[in-house]
């Protein structure tokens, strides 16, 4: 339960795979992954997208094209972007973050519009608005599409672009009751991974206007991204889109299976209470464990259930596609075991 990112292709992804039609893409020659591309794009109503390595290639990637060094990025502060791609928005595109709090992923419009720079010489330049949609430090929660709608026109009012980190883009959809188009008309590029919950082995897409996505294709290369015959990957691509959305509902319902299991258990705390999506972060100050969550981490460990230490009190859990009600079961068994109620 450590992560989503853990998912194992389906059989037919394998299938697909073996018998992709395959080309150079560095040259726009690999029919599969062009096929992907286009049918990526449709579904997030953009123009155009490109296939990327990863979900920080695809963030990593939409900074580079949408700034210019020396210009400076509003985040949230625990968002993924900041937090935890090794620092490539500095080292990579040479740009400094302007990192404002939030509550449950949100940052305040009038945070927001306070951190936007005035022309000013002893200040950078905001060059970039970026949000995380579902929230992953924060739960997994999906933003409401009348927040998304605010934080856009804001940026739009100050000519900002506004990049989406979507990774568990279709997870915020299905808890939002939307189609994915219906939360990223309010942004000007999204990424969204096909390798978390969707459950293809390896790849991630970027999506915007056309001019966007052909300057994005310039830093993809520059960035060691050409992955020449990636057909191949790009074949579990599809099956992922076509096929893994509609089981999203049941890595949810699982979740909300596993907090309220785990509400019952004295000193553990599910934080948000209310679980949305197919995460669960769990608060164990009130626990008498030894080692706090290290300690419960490594006792669960014993027992087969693998999770994150997200901080000294508090762990993650995710659902999955390779998770099914009876590993909720067991899971909820374990814990009750360590925890000796």
């Amino acid at each position: 339960m450590r992560s989503d990112t853990i998912t194992t292709p389906t059989e037919e992804m394998r299938k697909a795979m073996y018998e992709a039609e395959v080309g150079d893409d560095v040259y726009g020659e690999d029919p599969t992954v062009n096929l992907l591309e286009k049918e990526a794009a449709a579904l997030v109503g953009k123009e155009a997208a490109l296939f990327v390595a990863s979900g920080t290639m695809g963030n990593q990637v939409a900074l580079m094209t949408h700034t210019a060094r020396r210009q400076e990025v509003i985040v949230e502060e625990d968002t993924h972007i900041y937090c935890a791609e090794v620092g490539g928005m500095a080292s990579l595109c040479g740009l400094q973050a302007r990192p404002i709090k939030g509550k449950l992923g949100q940052m305040n419009i009038a945070d927001i519009k306070n951190a936007i720079r005035a022309d000013d010489i002893h200040h950078p330049e905001t060059g970039l608005i970026c949000l995380e949609n579902t929230h992953n430090m924060q739960g997994g929660i999906p933003l409401p599409l009348n927040y998304m709608q605010d934080v856009f026109e804001l940026a739009r009012a100050h000519r900002i672009p506004l990049h989406l980190d979507g990774a568990r883009l279709f997870n915020a959809a299905v808890a939002l009751g939307c189609a994915a188009r219906e939360i990223t008309q309010y942004c000007d590029s999204v990424m969204f991974c096909l390798s978390k919950g969707l459950a293809a082995p390896v790849g991630s897409i970027l999506a915007g206007s056309h001019n966007f996505i052909l300057q994005a294709r310039k830093n993809r290369k520059m960035m060691g991204g050409g992955l020449r015959q990636a057909g191949f990957l790009a074949a579990a691509g599809l099956v992922a889109l076509h096929k893994m959305v509609g089981h999203l509902a049941i890595d949810h319902e699982n979740a909300t299976l596993l907090a309220k299991g785990l509400t019952a258990i004295p000193g553990l705390t599910p934080e948000p209470a209310e679980v949305l999506t197919n995460m669960v972060f769990l608060n164990v100050e009130q626990l008498s464990f030894p080692g706090s969550a290290m300690g419960l981490a490594g006792a669960l460990k014993k027992e087969g259930i693998l999770t994150s230490v997200i901080s000294e009190h508090r762990l993650r859990l995710v659902t999955h596609k390779d998770l099914a009600a009876d590993d909720i079961v067991y899971t909820l068994e374990r814990f009750r075991e360590v925890l000796a109620c």
